[in-house]
């Protein structure tokens, strides 16, 4: 069996399929955690580091577009200061959404 504690259910199912070796999910967010944050503000990104901190301490359940609002109050308090610092709620939801086609990109791929 695969030794994959630290790693998504992505890696498992590459490595069954492909023979890709896990990667763990810290690896995974410090090697594309530049390209990630190429395609967002300072504000924005103080948020995704936030929200990458949770996804490798935790997991992919912490992507879910229901985990959202919770962060939100966690890092702001309420949903005005996070429209305050991020932008409307489309674009805050928008953000959250679409960081995480960067997370799952090949290493060294532009995006």
């Amino acid at each position: 069996m695969v030794e994959a504690e630290k790693s998504d259910l992505y890696d498992v199912l590459a490595y069954i399929a492909f023979e890709q070796n896990p990667e763990t999910r810290q690896v995974r967010v410090d090697s594309r955690k530049d390209l990630i944050f190429s395609h967002y503000s300072d504000k924005q990104k103080g948020f995704l580091d936030f929200i990458l901190s949770q996804y490798i301490q935790e997991g992919v359940g912490e992507l879910g577009e229901e985990k959202l609002p919770s962060f939100i109050d966690l890092k702001y308090g309420t949903p005005q200061d996070a429209v305050a610092e991020l932008g409307q709620v489309g674009e805050i939801r928008e953000m959250f959404l679409g960081f995480q086609k960067y997370l799952y990109e090949p290493v060294g791929v532009a995006g």
